[in-house]
């Protein structure tokens, strides 16, 4: 509950903006004028924000609002006043006065400036604490990233955040897809509501249904009671569908009519019931392709992907790996009780250069397993899984530097690159001639010309059958 202080030394206004003010929700402070406000404000109250008349004896409005400000910071400050004292309300903002409103006030206009007023503080409170988080460790909502990709991806959020469009989040498993749907929550105006999330993949068809609809008494075996669904938990916050491209149609579809009006009806119920729920959905595949194989709805798409987000793979932002690594070192050693400081310059090459296929999640399984195995101060190679230490899947060069470095240590020619990169496309396409032009952007003709010109072959376990 948000508390206002409010302080007039008219009694019948104080009587009249209490009523209204806690039919709006508001925990009310009343004050009859400057210096029994100023006794509040120094008692340490949490306040809100306060609202106060410009003319009181003793101590006016904007005195009042001065001698907070030389205590501690004041919080959000309204004040009222009459027709004739508007030009000393307007001196009052430049001194930083949140707001004016002028009497005889309009309620729905107060009620307005007032929610204004603290939402603005929140995001300012908001904002500096997430550029003192990336200033401290390239962290923002509990996202660790210093790289480009991340960096943009984190401007996005800020970006995207305030506002109630619905969000599509692609990224591969592991990559932090709940921890962005999480920032998304916190940085928009829902932040005081609660973040539901449900793995659609997790569950049955019915199961889900249940879950995110709700259900009543009888509406199957094992109902002994009404239960709200998640839509109804987060009413007046964020709803997050992880892995949505595994919902059934049928699902998806009651989910579209849910989107269009936000109404729902739980299960084994008739009455409908109406929700102001914000939807973030998360997946891991292609929705194009799933729309393509009748697995997916094209009108659910185009109401989920407003916005799309794409995290990216760990591979693709690998300047980030040594952050990631000294966070789980130190969070590990403190949660199992190790004293693992750092990481050897060896230990922490190898990690740099794996390939990470499960992203973060599997470097975080891979360096708590390090932490508890480790018997020195600092982790070593030896303490690291074989699989990592022994890998041959050398990353790909991601920048033009680091492609000119390969040619360079391998010698190998444009020429030389064509050829692999033809045989690549034949095999990964089992010999398919057509699916191999369309991987490497050039007609069937042009691959034709380029398999005689370099006298490549189709796969031999693939020859027979293309021919037939």
């Amino acid at each position: 509950m948000r508390t206002i202080l409010v302080a007039d030394d008219r009694i019948g206004t104080l009587k009249g903006l209490v009523a209204i003010l806690r039919d709006e929700g508001y925990e009310v402070i009343t004050a009859g004028g400057g210096i029994e406000a100023l006794e509040v404000f120094k008692s340490g109250r949490k306040l809100d924000v306060v609202l106060a008349d410009l003319k009181m004896p003793g101590l006016n409005g904007l005195d009042l609002f001065r001698r907070m400000n030389v205590e501690a910071a004041a919080p959000p400050f309204v004040i009222m006043t009459g027709y004739g004292t508007v030009r000393s309300a307007v001196e009052a903002l430049k001194e930083g006065v949140t707001d004016y409103l002028i009497k005889p006030l309009d309620y729905e206009e107060l009620i307005i400036i007032l929610d204004k007023a603290i939402r603005e503080r929140e995001m300012a409170l908001e904002l500096s604490l997430l550029r003192g988080e990336i200033e401290n460790g390239g962290t923002f909502h509990e996202m660790i990233g210093q790289s480009r990709p991340m960096r943009a991806l984190f401007d996005l959020v800020r970006l995207v955040g305030p506002t109630d469009a619905s969000v599509l989040i692609q990224g591969e498993t592991g990559t932090g897809k709940e921890l962005l749907a999480r920032a998304l929550h916190r940085e928009s105006r829902r932040l005081l509501g609660e973040l539901v999330c449900i793995n659609c993949a997790a569950l049955t068809e019915s199961l889900l249904e249940a879950e995110l609809f709700g259900y009543l008494k009888g509406a199957f075996t094992g109902a002994a009671a009404d239960r709200k669904g998640r839509l109804e938990m987060a009413d007046g916050g964020t709803l997050f569908l992880d892995e949505i491209g595994h919902m059934s149609l049928a699902l998806q579809s009651k989910l579209l009519r849910f989107l269009q009006d936000m109404t729902f009806q739980p299960v084994g119920g008739g009455q409908s019931r109406k929700v102001d729920v914000r939807l973030i959905a998360a997946t891991n595949i292609d929705l194009q392709e799933a729309i393509r194989a009748g697995r997916f709805l094209n009108d659910l798409l185009y109401r989920i992907d407003v916005i799309t987000l794409n995290v990216p793979p760990l591979r693709e932002r690998r300047e980030d790996v040594p952050l990631l690594v000294n966070h789980f070192v130190r969070h590990f050693s403190r949660r199992y009780g190790k004293a693992v400081e750092g990481v050897e310059p060896e230990a922490l090459k190898v990690l740099t250069d794996y390939s990470w296929p499960g992203n973060v999640r599997e470097m975080e399984n891979c360096l708590a397993r390090a932490v508890i195995l480790s018997r020195k101060s600092r982790l070593e190679p030896v303490d690291l899984p074989d699989k990592i230490v022994q890998s041959e899947n050398r990353p790909a060069p991601s920048t033009k530097a680091g492609l000119l470095a390969e040619l360079t240590e391998t010698g190998l020619t444009l020429q030389g690159m064509e050829l692999e990169l033809i045989r690549a496309a034949l095999e990964k396409g089992g010999g398919n001639k057509s699916l191999a032009a369309k991987r490497l952007g050039i007609s069937r003709k042009a691959l034709y010309q380029k398999m005689e010109r370099y006298k490549i072959a189709v796969p031999p376990d693939n020859a027979g059958r293309n021919r037939r």
